[in-house]
């Protein structure tokens, strides 16, 4: 059975009948468990793009990713998918592959596919992403960054940077490299060194230079490579884990022993930092809650309920043998 006139058919019931239930409207008990046994039986799938065409409203919630081969982007879509799949709602993916513009198409695209929400993973909103959203008049939901117009999930990438900060104070640093990322970029190069600027700024006798890199792995290896030709301090703050496993490769191919030549930390929690040796200090942040709860808060403006502006996530550092404890060394 290919099309609804079937299942109508073999139910004895018309197919707008057979519409309305599969649309979730109201059917009698009856007529509900017939349809679904015919279903049933001939294992039936809806279409559910061909019912979005109709229906006023949808089961899909759609999902911008910037990336698709990122440890954060695959643990928020784990969290994202299982809430969906629990309230009955679908995912739809799109990966605007770290192309602004793109983003923005896909905010059309999705819309035009009907979708009831959307859930956002943008490094920065402009004014065209703002345009985007209002014209297609859809709930949205940010995940990772913050913006007074939308409602967002973000992790306390402030703290984070700040919690980072004392720890490497306290195990003795003062000469310190932090290798960020672009400010564009609110959470991950600003807010995060914020923090740590902080940190460091309660202490006076320390020697701290900023640096630059991109987000991959191939670009924190160059990154780092310019780094420690220009300086050698005995610890690199990283802005992200991809980052810190760039700085590690850079110290391998320098001879440059961890953490005794030289210490890195990393944001981020990704698992392949607790396999690696020495295994990576880092900030654990929760991706998969962060999901779970921007699906909830989707639905929940979906059925236009109210939702708090701001859902911050905790997070937690994780000391582990990629940082040496220099107090009461003379370096």
């Amino acid at each position: 059975m290919k099309t609804i006139i079937d299942i109508a058919r073999a139910a004895g019931v018309a197919k707008s009948t057979v519409s309305r239930y599969l649309n979730g409207g109201s059917v009698s008990e009856e007529t509900r468990e017939k349809i679904e046994h015919i279903i049933k039986q001939h294992n039936y799938v809806p279409n559910t793009f061909a019912q979005s065409l109709k229906a006023k409203k949808t089961s899909i919630i759609g999902t911008i990713v910037p990336r698709l081969d990122s440890f954060a982007v695959s643990q928020t879509l784990m969290g994202i998918d299982e809430e969906l799949r629990d309230r009955q709602y679908q995912l739809l993916i799109s990966s605007a592959n770290q192309d602004m513009n793109r983003e923005i198409e896909e905010i059309y695209a999705l819309a035009r596919q009907k979708i009831s929400g959307l859930l956002l993973m943008a490094a920065q909103i402009t004014e065209q992403h703002l345009k985007a959203i209002r014209e297609c008049r859809i709930p949205v939901v940010m995940i990772g960054q913050q913006h007074s117009l939308l409602h967002s999930v973000v992790h306390d990438d402030f703290h984070a940077g700040y919690m980072m900060g004392q720890h490497i104070l306290n195990k003795g640093h003062r000469r310190i490299a932090y290798l960020g990322v672009t400010e564009q970029d609110i959470a991950v190069g600003v807010k995060r060194k914020e923090g740590f600027r902080k940190a460091l700024g309660e202490h006076k006798d320390c020697e701290v230079r900023y640096y630059e890199s991109g987000f991959r792995m191939n670009e924190a290896v160059a990154a780092a490579e310019r780094l420690l030709e220009d300086w050698v301090p005995t610890i690199i703050v990283c802005a992200t884990d991809n980052i810190a496993l760039g700085v590690m490769k850079a110290a391998f191919l320098k001879q440059i022993p961890i953490p005794s030549g030289i210490s890195v930390t990393g944001f981020g929690g990704y698992d392949v930092t607790e396999i690696i040796h020495p295994a990576l200090t880092t900030v654990k942040y929760n991706y998969k809650r962060a999901g779970k709860l921007a699906a909830e808060n989707i639905i929940s403006l979906v059925n236009r309920e109210p939702v708090e502006m701001v859902t911050i996530l905790n997070c937690e550092i994780i000391g582990r043998e990629s940082v040496d404890n220099l107090q009461g060394r003379i370096i």
